[in-house]
């Protein structure tokens, strides 16, 4: 009588089969994710990150529209400096400096986001000149950072 062949019986089982059985035979709890104490942990770092970068990012945004506020006035008043100059009187009012191209548009105020807030100051009443508009201010309620009224720049 043939004996049958023998198999060969190998103590370990090749790479791809071992990784495909180990996986199947780990027990659920080793199948690891996040706990919720980690969850908690990492949470609270990244509320105090933003709990200092906020503040500063307003404030950036708030020192920004102060500044283009500045700038915005400071181009109207020298457009009108130089309407008085070219004219002999003082404009009647911001939507003629624009018509007569001393400003391509009335700006919009940034603080309150408009183009008819701007407060037309006449001229002072011992001096003799005509036109309604010798200044310009805000009309923007409150007070900048350094504490001075935005109705006063």
């Amino acid at each position: 009588m043939m004996s049958a062949p023998r198999l060969r019986v190998r103590s370990r089982p090749p790479e791809g089969a071992r990784a495909g059985l180990g996986a199947a035979r780990r027990p659920a709890r080793q199948s690891r994710g996040f706990t919720l104490i980690e969850l908690i942990v990492v949470m609270a770092i990244v509320a105090l990150l933003a709990s200092i970068a906020a503040p500063r990012y307003f404030n950036s945004l708030q020192k920004s529209r102060e500044t283009a506020m500045l700038q915005s006035l400071t181009t109207m008043r020298d457009a009108i400096d130089q309407y008085a100059a070219d004219k002999g009187r003082y404009p009647d009012s911001l939507q003629e400096l624009a018509t007569a191209r001393y400003i391509r548009e009335v700006p919009e105020d940034p603080l309150t986001a408009s183009r008819e807030t701007w407060v037309e100051v006449p001229p002072p009443s011992d001096m003799q000149a005509n036109g309604r508009v010798w200044d310009v201010r805000s009309g923007a309620a409150g007070r900048s950072a350094d504490g001075r009224l935005y109705a006063d720049w």
